[in-house]
């Protein structure tokens, strides 16, 4: 019945697309538009028939939503179609061995656009391939969660630049090899967007933009099965309007949620990806991508709807920005992230189990759950890659399965209580100086956040501390896809506790890992007898062999059992019988690898960092902490 209502609400899918197809004469496109819209439109009519067939405007908002396409596409810069062919071309560009990212906020990192223009030689000499710059659109005054409730996706926040100097900056970028990422903040909006106070007062074709309704009994029967996201800012999923009324906000008070069930909110939001694709963006961030459809009776995350949505996205950008990708931010169940990954939806999707599992390691000295999920976990789609980092803007969330720990005696719930303790520094033994974050005394739940020198143990003064914090580098190094670098982490940036005397930072824990350009550790970057002269020298050895590896191209990785608890450990495969050896010890002593277990290799072996032959056929130590690349031959 429901399949009968699409169809006819939608008409016939070959008579819509033909019907949409012939409006677009070469006199209104240019025919590679055309030949993009044949491709893929199809595809597009599918999916709204799928997320849109019973309501009576879908037929007319897909055809609008194409001619939006034609139009972007019409008016994309030449220097974007010729990079957008480029890219079909080399359709694995992202997986080369060569890439590596940067994330930074803008202010911090360089106080605004202009001095990351100015930061652009520190990029090279890092090896940059990629720079993320964290939201940088209008938001309102105080706390915007970091710029998360953003305000206009085509207003650069004016302490920071324009939208003109960013188009720059993207271009300038392009020139030297680095591609532009930005968020694309599409679960929801700030209340002081426009279309919000649109939606609030009334204005007609933005009622439903957003969940509202006029009393409890919609938004209490939705929180049944819905979580508590921030239980710190407000109880449950919605909070309330100064008239009464109540409006969904999964996040924070003041960001709210879109409504997707409307497809003029699909539209509006093509519209704001295509303008930023114009700009010269070349990935997008896809924000919370988990949270994006609702439905009444489920927990409101990772619907099917959530996958159709993003299919139907990509499917726009294809006719009209091909060259763009998708990274998927999704801190869910692992089974859970991978489902966004895919040609269609994400690309390339953050990898939040290997992060939260390289500390769980490094806490426990046991490396036997991260080595699980490198051997049942790691593997993508073929055209799709992991972004492996070592810690990221956000809070650290211990993703793990439940099921997976189990296998190894492990119990997740005061398994999870354990890690958070010993993070932040009330666990016996702990070397980490990190900070909770969204605690719950109610549930005991919370985060972690805090730098990668904090964590690791340089703020405390462990002697352990600086090998920590290159293990944690090497292996998101290593693993394949590409590797992200907070950036400061390179240079062994500690805590700022000032965000605790600033009113619009003081409640989120967060700003303690997000501090200001540490100037002076940059300057003793060359400095070997200075803390970050040692990371930096350490660390940016990794990224020059990194690049000098066609083995660490791609994703796929082979399980290697060493029989040693504390050593994580796996093959990158090369050339017929050959691979690289990644060999990482998390405990606080030596590990002893055997000649039997090594037998597989042949004993002569190249280690790739201090490139010097190694002997395999007496067996291997690992110091602690220790990393090892070796080249081998397979026997």
């Amino acid at each position: 019945m429901r399949q009968a209502l699409l169809v006819t609400q939608l008409h016939s899918g070959s008579h819509d697309v033909a019907r949409i197809l012939s409006s677009l004469t070469d006199a209104q496109a240019e025919r590679e538009f055309l030949t993009g819209a044949e491709l893929h439109l199809p595809r597009l009519h599918e999916l709204f028939v799928r997320l849109y067939g019973d309501r009576p405007d879908g037929f007319e908002r897909l055809a609008s939503i194409v001619d939006l396409a034609r139009r972007s596409w019409v008016s994309r810069p030449r220097a974007l179609k010729a990079l957008d062919r480029e890219r079909a071309s080399d359709p694995d560009w992202f997986e080369s061995e060569r890439m590596l990212g940067g994330v930074c906020y803008v202010d911090r990192y360089a106080g605004g656009l202009s001095g990351i223009r100015d930061s652009m030689p520190y990029f090279r000499e890092l090896g940059l391939t990629y720079l993320h710059l964290m939201p940088l659109f209008d938001s309102p005054e105080g706390n915007s969660d970091g710029g998360y409730a953003v305000s206009s996706y085509r207003r650069v926040n004016p302490k920071l630049g324009t939208m003109e100097e960013l188009a720059e900056l993207a271009a300038d970028l392009r020139r030297a090899g680095i591609s532009l990422v930005v968020d694309f903040i599409f679960n929801h909006t700030s209340n002081e967007h426009e279309w919000a106070q649109k939606a609030i007062s009334g204005e007609a074709g933005y009622e439903d933009f957003y969940l509202i309704f006029p009393d409890r009994e919609m938004p209490d029967a939705y929180e049944r099965t819905t979580r508590e996201i921030f239980p710190d800012d407000h109880p449950g999923s919605f909070v309330q309007l100064d008239d009464g009324r109540w409006i969904w906000a999964t996040f924070y008070h003041f960001q709210w949620d879109l409504n997707y069930a409307n497809p003029a909110v699909f539209e509006a939001m093509a519209g704001e990806m295509l303008f930023l694709a114009n700009q010269g963006v070349e990935i997008l961030r896809m924000d919370a991508v988990a949270f994006i459809w609702k439905q009444l009776g489920t927990p409101c995350e990772s619907l099917p709807e959530a996958h159709l949505l993003l299919q139907a996205f990509n499917a726009v950008l294809r006719m009209a920005a091909p060259g763009m990708l998708f990274k998927s931010e999704a801190i869910v169940h692992p089974d859970e992230v991978v489902s966004y990954i895919s040609p269609d939806e994400c690309q390339i999707s953050y990898n939040p189990l290997q992060m939260a599992l390289t500390w769980e390691a490094l806490a426990t000295r046991d490396g036997r759950l991260l080595q699980q999920a490198l051997e049942r976990r790691h593997a993508l789609p073929a055209g799709t890659a992991w972004v492996n980092y070592v810690r990221s803007h956000d809070d650290i969330g211990w993703t793990f399965a439940d099921e997976d720990a189990a296998e190894l005696g492990i119990d997740g719930y005061p398994h999870r209580r354990f890690l958070n303790d010993f993070y932040v520094g009330r666990a016996e033994g702990s070397f980490a100086r990190g900070v909770p974050f969204q605690e719950n005394p109610r549930t005991g739940d919370a985060r972690v956040t805090g730098t990668t020198a904090s964590l690791a143990g340089i703020e405390a003064g462990d002697a352990g501390g600086e090998d920590r914090v290159i293990l944690a580098h090497a292996l998101a190094l290593s693993t394949g896809g590409i590797p992200l670098l907070y950036l400061g982490d390179e240079v062994a940036q500690l805590n700022d506790y000032s965000y605790a005397e600033r009113a619009e930072e003081a409640g989120d824990s967060r700003w303690v890992h997000r501090p200001h350009r540490p100037a002076e550790r940059y300057a003793d970057r060359t400095d070997a007898d200075t803390v970050a002269g040692r990371v930096y020298s350490r660390l940016t050895r990794l990224t020059e062999v990194r690049r000098s590896t066609p083995e660490f191209a791609g994703n796929e990785l082979v399980a290697f059992d060493t029989h040693v608890a504390s050593v994580v450990a796996f093959l990158r495969p090369g050339d017929v019988g050959f691979a690289v050896l990644v060999l990482t010890n998390v405990a606080d002593s030596p590990a002893e690898i055997d000649a039997v277990t090594l037998s597989g290799l042949a004993p002569e072996a190249l280690d790739l960092v201090a490139v010097h032959p190694v002997w395999l056929g007496a067996g291997l130590t690992l110091a602690p902490h220790g990393v090892r690349w070796l080249r081998v031959r397979l026997r």
